[in-house]
């Protein structure tokens, strides 16, 4: 009797474990897709200009409060709007799920330096939380059931 509680327990468990990756998948990959589009918005319209002002604006702010060059922040600016649109509908759809989200998490790390560097403590925290997400998700990620194309199970 005790081998089919525990066999049921366990079943359970790896749902409860794929339903949680899936909450988090669909957060992150939603957020981090968003998070891209905006970086195309001005006066509610969405264009490459609207882009390429936004991060232009962006970049230009943390070089002259930091010790980031001009050039570098440019880079990884100009970049980051594109990298969160792609990498945000490839988590969306489970598209190589553990390197989609290390890559977005990376993405956020990247943010975070930023801030750090500017001394936005508040934004900080605000990405590390994300960070945090990004973490346990990769955790959680041998138990991603619904995928487009899925990581191979180790």
């Amino acid at each position: 009797m005790n081998d089919s509680s525990s066999s049921s327990n366990s079943s359970t468990s790896r749902c409860e474990y794929t339903g949680a990756f899936m909450l988090l998948r669909l957060f992150l990959g939603l957020r981090t897709l968003l998070a891209g589009l905006e970086k195309f918005e001005a006066n509610k319209s969405f264009s490459f200009s609207n882009y390429t002002e936004n991060m232009v604006r962006m970049a230009t702010g943390i070089s002259n409060y930091s010790l980031i060059p001009l050039w570098a922040a440019k880079l990884f600016a100009l970049s980051l709007g594109f990298l969160l649109v792609i990498v945000g509908a490839a988590i969306l759809l489970g598209i190589k799920s553990r390197a989609s989200l290390f890559i977005g998490g990376l993405v956020y790390v990247g943010l975070s330096f930023g801030l750090m560097a500017v001394q936005e403590g508040d934004g900080v925290a605000w990405l590390g939380m994300h960070i945090l997400m990004f973490s346990v998700a990769l955790v959680l990620s041998r138990h991603d059931r619904f995928a487009l194309w899925a990581d191979k199970n180790d």
